[in-house]
């Protein structure tokens, strides 16, 4: 690989939905190809017809075989398939489906060869990919199958607010019965890590939210903070860290709070993602922490209402690359610092 500039690996995500608007609009800057070498994993066709429906004409990729073959003034594509694909913008289709997960697998693949140094994924839709081979809520959990040891953490970032949760993809009657104290340790440290690692942060300040309304007013809205939460933070400080809480997770974003901290940890998805969003939207990218491997994405979906106006804003996909070079940046510090290099395992999937 090349040691001038970071190449960045690029799953197409969802052919029918923003995807591919929100790659060629990033491209079309040429000012990003001094920052980095993107390669998109996916089809020439595929992109050539997303392009022509967007009414975009001055652009093209360059038409890769392999990533030795890269143009670093270029946007580089290699075609993971060759059958011509029909588009149906703004539609959940099993192709669209079938074909993100051919563009996420290939694109895994590279980086655990070590052909790209970090991997951004478009959105994908997760009913439409769901198939033998992908049986995951989503990339986290694809991923940390993939590259981990059963340990990742969903993490949103921005320059205004960093939240992690404790559960991801799960229905909310399941959550309670996810959480452990050992399960909420198990994600300060990953939390903790990341923030050193990933981010340069020395001593992390870390808040932790409750579960239950009023972070359960001492045991009158529920026991979970008492009996579950509370028991993980005390262990945490035992351990050096610098972790407070539960805090009733209304007031926190309400009031402010969460300025005073490094990053959050939230008990489930929405409880975390709602304020992120509200606050952050836009400019927010969702990171994969716990891994060895670097991969962000956008905080946003296929967004199939908007899929082939022209009319998707590019700037969260534009962020997450920041982002991950950003990452891939600060992770390599740590490595040459701490000489602890990090293992990259990688489950391969017969073909």
């Amino acid at each position: 690989m090349s040691d001038e500039k970071i190449i960045v690996g690029i799953s197409q995500g969802d052919i029918n939905g923003i995807g591919l608007e929100i790659i060629i609009k990033t491209f079309l800057d040429s000012q990003m190809f001094e920052i980095c070498t993107p390669v998109i994993f996916g089809s020439n066709k595929t992109a050539s017809s997303y392009r022509k429906a967007l009414n975009i004409e001055d652009f093209s990729f360059n038409q890769i075989r392999d990533v030795n073959e890269i143009n670093h003034k270029r946007a580089n594509i290699i075609n993971v398939y060759d059958e011509d694909v029909a588009l149906d913008l703004g539609k959940q289709t099993p192709d669209g489906g079938k074909y993100a997960l051919k563009s996420l697998d290939a694109a895994a693949y590279a980086l655990a060869q070590g052909k790209i140094h970090v991997l951004v994924t478009a959105p994908i839709n997760k009913e439409n990919i769901q198939s033998p081979d992908f049986k995951f809520p989503g990339h986290t959990e694809y991923l940390e199958e993939k590259f981990g040891e059963g340990q990742s953490l969903m993490f949103l970032v921005s320059d205004k607010l960093r939240v992690a949760v404790a559960t991801g993809h799960i229905p909310i009657t399941q959550v309670g019965q996810q959480l452990t104290p050992d399960k909420i340790l198990i994600k300060i440290n990953l939390l903790q890590k990341s923030l050193i690692q990933d981010f340069g942060i020395r001593k992390p300040k870390i808040a932790v939210l409750g579960l239950n309304p009023h972070a359960g007013d001492n045991g009158v809205i529920g026991n979970e903070e008492k009996n579950i939460i509370i028991p993980a933070i005390v262990k945490a400080k035992e351990e050096g860290m610098l972790v407070y809480g539960p805090y009733s997770a209304d007031g926190f974003f309400g009031n402010g709070a969460y300025k005073n901290f490094d990053a959050v940890l939230a008990m489930y998805h929405d409880q975390g993602l709602i304020p992120f969003k509200t606050i952050a939207f836009n400019s927010g990218v969702n990171f994969t922490a716990g891994l060895p491997i670097v991969r962000t994405s956008p905080d946003h979906g296929t967004a199939y209402d908007i899929a082939g106006k022209n009319i998707a804003d590019e700037e969260s996909f534009r962020k997450a690359i920041y982002t991950a070079i950003d990452i891939y940046k600060t992770r390599k510090v740590y490595k040459e610092i701490s000489n602890n290099p990090l293992k990259v395992n990688y489950i391969k999937r017969e073909r």
